[in-house]
C-alpha cells in the first residue's frame, strides 16, 4: 500500500514538473478509442481548430473502445492521451486499471446515441432479422430438437425459414470494439434466451456464468469473421463478398447507403427517429472520458470539451446530427454540460 502511495506521489510530482513544459509545447489534445465515436470527434476537432486558432487542432485516433481505455489508463502526463472515446460505459476492470495507472479522477460525458445495424450489399435481398435468427446463424452452439448441438446452419434460411437462402457470411466487430459488447448483450443474449438455448445450456450442466458465456461464443468455422479494424474494413469485406452481412454503426451505414442495404430488427428499421424513441432494439449511448488531471494543464482541453458539448455541435441541428448522431434529449445535453463544468467525476 505504501509503495502504491509513493508511486502515486511520484507520478503526481512528475506530472506537475512536466506541466509547464506541456503548456509551452502546446501539444494538441489527444483522443483515442471507439471507431463509432471517431467521426463525430473528428468533426468536432476540425471545427474546433477553425473556431479556436490559438489552440492546435485536437488529434483523434481510433483503436476501439477497449484500446482507447488501455491508452487512457496508462497514466497522466504529456505522453498519455487526454480523452478516451467509448461506445459503452467504462467497466469496473478498466476503472481499476486507471487507478493502478494513477488516473484517479475521470469525468464521464454522454453526448448522444447510436444504433447498431446489420447491412448487406445494396443489390442483395432484403433481410428482416430477429435476435433469435442472428443467434441461430452465428452462435457456436444452438438448440435443435431440444438438444444442444454445434451450429451447422449454412444459409440464413436454415437459421430462420423466412430469411433468404443466402449463405451465412457475417463480419462482426472484434472484441476490442464497444460495438461487439453491445452486439453480444442486445443481440446474442436476447437470441440465446428467446431461442431457448440459455435454458438448454443450463440443463446440459452449465452453471449460470458458463451458460451466459456460451451465449456469446460465435462459431469459428468461417461463417463469422471478427473484424479488428474499423467499419471501412467491414465494408471492404462486403465489397469482396456481396453475399456477406456486416455489423455497423448507424451513422456509418447512413453515409454508405449507396453501397449497403440495412436489415430490419424485430420489424423495426433503424433510423435516427427509431433509435431516439427507443423503438429500435439495438442502440446504445455514446461517451467520452476526460482525464481531470489534464484539465487546466493541457492547452485547449477544457475548451474542446465545452465546444464538443455545445448546442452547435451535439444539438439536433448540429453537424453531428447531420452525420448520423442521435442527439440526447434536451435535459440530458444540459446535464452533461453542467456535470463537466462542475468537475463531476465517476462516483463523484
Amino acid at each position: 500500500m505504501l509503495n502504491k502511495t509513493l508511486a502515486g506521489l511520484a507520478l503526481g510530482a512528475a506530472f506537475a514538473l512536466s506541466s509547464q513544459a506541456f503548456a509551452q509545447s502546446a501539444e494538441p489534445v489527444q483522443a483515442a478509442g471507439s471507431s463509432t465515436v471517431l467521426p463525430y470527434a473528428q468533426i468536432v476537432a476540425e471545427n474546433f481548430g477553425e473556431v479556436y486558432p490559438d489552440f492546435p487542432t485536437p488529434v483523434v485516433e481510433s483503436g476501439g473502445t477497449s484500446g482507447g481505455f488501455r491508452q487512457f489508463c496508462q497514466g497522466v502526463g504529456p505522453a498519455t492521451v487526454d480523452i478516451a472515446n467509448a461506445s459503452r460505459p467504462i467497466s469496473d476492470s478498466e476503472k481499476k486499471a486507471c487507478m493502478d495507472g494513477g488516473v484517479n479522477e475521470i469525468q464521464e460525458v454522454r453526448f448522444g446515441y447510436d444504433g447498431i445495424v446489420f447491412a448487406s450489399a445494396a443489390q442483395g435481398p432484403s433481410f428482416a432479422l430477429t435476435p433469435t435468427a442472428v443467434f441461430n446463424a452465428l452462435a457456436a452452439k444452438i438448440v435443435k430438437d431440444g438438444k444442444v448441438v454445434d451450429n451447422t446452419n449454412a444459409a440464413w434460411n436454415e437459421a430462420d425459414a423466412s430469411l433468404p437462402s443466402q449463405p451465412i457470411a457475417a463480419f462482426i466487430p472484434a472484441e476490442n470494439h464497444g460495438t461487439r459488447e453491445v452486439f453480444d448483450q442486445k443481440v446474442l443474449d436476447a437470441g440465446c434466451k428467446a431461442s431457448g438455448a440459455l435454458e438448454a445450456f443450463k440443463a446440459a450442466g452449465m452453471d449460470d456464468k458458463a451458460a451466459a458465456a456460451q451465449c456469446h461464443q460465435v462459431r469459428n468455422d468461417g461463417k463469422a469473421t471478427d473484424i479488428a479494424g474499423d467499419y471501412t474494413e467491414t465494408l471492404a469485406r462486403i465489397a469482396a463478398n456481396p453475399q456477406g452481412m456486416g455489423v455497423f454503426g448507424l451513422a456509418f451505414y447512413e453515409q454508405n447507403q449507396d453501397k449497403l442495404k440495412v436489415a430490419t430488427v424485430a420489424g423495426v428499421t433503424p433510423s435516427v427517429a427509431t433509435v431516439a424513441s427507443g423503438e429500435y432494439p439495438v442502440s446504445r449511448p455514446l461517451f467520452f472520458y476526460v482525464k481531470k488531471a489534464h484539465i487546466g494543464v493541457v492547452p485547449g482541453l477544457s475548451e474542446f470539451v465545452d465546444f464538443f458539448l455545445s448546442e452547435q455541435m451535439i444539438g439536433p441541428d448540429g453537424p453531428l446530427a447531420q452525420y448520423g448522431l442521435v442527439p440526447a434529449p434536451d435535459a440530458q445535453r444540459e446535464e452533461a454540460r453542467q456535470k463537466f463544468a462542475a468537475g463531476t467525476t465517476i462516483g463523484g
